[in-house]
């Protein structure tokens, strides 16, 4: 039977040669992180008298969104995790100054293609860039997945987005997603993974594709995946030495619907408050008073984004 990425994944994970969308599998977790929410996973960890997790090396941890920790709940938050750590033996956990969490572990060669992973962050789809599924679970979710290894999904249906075109100067892979998501709505992938496909797609620099598959759950999806290839493996080479398989999904896979995205002529687009899918382009915000501009965040923070600001704002002065 032919399947799409996200098919071939739950299979590999489940134990199956074939899994059909719909279905409902219980599938052996390959990794799981958890940031500054990893206090609200140990309190259910010790309410449920749970003193040993499945697999210590393959949990992940790092404070990264309340850092540094804004008021002493959230000191106290902080002291807690790093005294968890310890009695949990969780070695891999990296403290307030690695960085984001959906940036660390892709630079540290954690995530691999064709691994499931799960995370205490909605943005865990981000590892679909490397072909990996990644989706973020509740808190009590985890508990049981540091517990067992285990998760129990609903193999999603698949909708496929085709790129194509040249993005015009100063586009980037943002402005696709966002475009996307004004178009199609937030609802378009509910509970479905979604591939990124197209020569624009492959085109695409891996900083750009975490951009578009940690995106992708702003649409609803589970999955946000793009097809692992060269790139991938070069990344990866310099920083892992670990066996992994690059899963591609079947030439006559099943989607339950195919977009095509014609990106030429598309303009740098804007989300305006309060919806992700209130999108417009920047002509027509043009003129827009800013109080404030932020770079960064899990989402585009990357260095191409800062050289592009930077080329921006050089030789130019704010208030």
């Amino acid at each position: 039977m032919a399947m799409t990425l996200a098919q071939k994944i739950l299979a590999r994970a489940s134990g199956k040669n074939e899994v059909k969308q719909g279905e409902y599998v219980i599938a052996d977790i390959d990794l799981a992180m958890a940031h500054d929410g990893l206090g609200a996973v140990i309190r259910i960890l010790n309410q449920a008298g749970i003193k040993k997790l499945w697999d210590p090396a393959r949990v992940v941890s790092l404070l990264d969104h309340s850092t540094p920790a804004p008021t002493v709940q959230a000191a106290e938050g902080h002291k807690m995790i790093q005294k968890a750590v310890k009695d949990f033996n969780i070695e891999n956990f990296y403290g307030q100054r690695a960085g984001l969490c959906h940036q660390v572990l892709p630079e540290k060669g954690f995530v691999l293609p064709g691994q499931l992973i799960v995370g205490t962050d909605s943005h865990t789809t981000t590892y679909g860039a490397f072909g990996a599924a990644g989706t973020g679970i509740g808190f009590s979710e985890m508990a049981y997945v540091m517990a067992t290894g285990k998760l129990w999904f609903m193999v999603p249906e698949t909708i496929r987005f085709v790129l194509s075109g040249n993005l015009p100067s100063g586009v980037m892979s943002k402005d696709v997603m966002l475009y996307i998501a004004g178009k199609y709505s937030v609802t378009v992938a509910q509970y479905k993974a979604v591939e990124f496909a197209g020569p624009v797609a492959r085109e695409m620099s891996l900083a750009s594709r975490m951009t578009m598959s940690n995106m992708s759950v702003e649409i609803g999806a589970k999955f946000g995946f793009f097809s692992p290839d060269e790139k991938v493996t070069q990344y990866l080479s310099a920083r892992t030495d670990r066996e992994y398989h690059l899963l591609i999904p079947d030439e006559d896979a099943v989607y339950q619907e195919d977009y095509q995205v014609d990106v030429s002529g598309l303009e740098p687009q804007i989300a305006v408050p309060y919806a992700i899918d209130n999108v417009k382009p920047v002509s027509e915000l043009a003129g827009t008073k800013l109080d404030q501009a932020v770079l960064g965040g899990c989402t585009n923070g990357r260095l191409e984004d800062l050289r592009v600001a930077a080329e921006i704002l050089k030789g130019r002065k704010v208030h």
